[in-house]
């Protein structure tokens, strides 16, 4: 397969970017997107020329670090997956592919398409923990914990903080993240003596890097590579 990649260059946050067209020809259909983009660099660097900037880490879907925008969806189009879980062959009926960073004020571009997303890292600060000391490890049973509530608790705990919530959202809204850290810990009888005061730590913190508010577009869920229900969010606010 053969594709025209229009991929975004930058050199750093305060320079200014644009969509520079390269060529990838012969790509077989079980090659992954970011071996595709590997595959690209390997061209560059024979020509001298700069290598693609983008983030990947594990490449198994689990550490969510793969952000890239491919012909505007966040880790593309298909449904419940990372960038780094999709396939050549996804894209077989599309030979033409616009692939960007994230786009949010609070995630500025480090290179290309990699973008700086330490404020999650302190929004987790602020109030994404639990502080309360619990002691050693109890007997399990002796503090029993409802299946509904360990079903919830365990769903909110996939996020992997990837930020395609932010980055599909009008608003650049950080609340579908920010709602899963602490209903993870709101659903569980360790994390729920301080879910209150979390709840208030982490939105301030929010707010404070600069993320917009939820207007229920519900885009987030869509775009979420673990399904990331937006209960989680109308679960946040009433904690308020």
């Amino acid at each position: 397969m053969n594709f025209t990649l229009h991929i975004w260059r930058q050199q750093n946050a305060e320079s200014i970017g644009d969509f520079i067209t390269y060529q990838a020809d012969n790509i077989d259909g079980d090659t992954s997107f970011l071996e595709m983009l590997d595959q690209l660099n390997e061209q560059l660097i024979e020509k001298s020329e700069d290598c693609v900037v983008f983030d990947y880490d594990c490449r198994e879907g689990i550490c969510g670090t793969c952000s890239l925008v491919i012909n505007g969806h966040p880790h593309g189009e298909k449904n419940a997956t990372a960038t780094c879980q999709l396939y050549m062959r996804d894209y077989a009926n599309q030979s033409e592919l616009w692939i960007e960073p994230f786009r949010a004020s609070s995630f500025p571009v480090i290179k290309d398409l990699t973008v700086e997303r330490e404020a999650f890292d302190r929004i987790i600060q602020a109030g994404g923990f639990i502080s309360v000391s619990t002691g050693s490890a109890p007997e399990a049973n002796s503090q029993l914990v409802s299946k509904d509530d360990a079903d919830n608790a365990f769903d909110a705990a996939t996020c992997i903080g990837c930020g395609a919530c932010v980055a599909v959202c009008p608003n650049a809204s950080a609340s579908l993240f920010v709602a899963a850290k602490i209903n993870h810990f709101h659903q569980l009888p360790q994390g729920r003596v301080e879910s209150k005061n979390r709840a208030k730590r982490m939105i301030n913190q929010m707010e404070v890097e600069g993320f917009g508010s939820c207007s229920n577009h519900r885009h987030c869920e869509v775009v979420c590579p673990q399904e990331i229900s937006v209960s989680n969010i109308t679960l946040m606010n009433s904690l308020l």
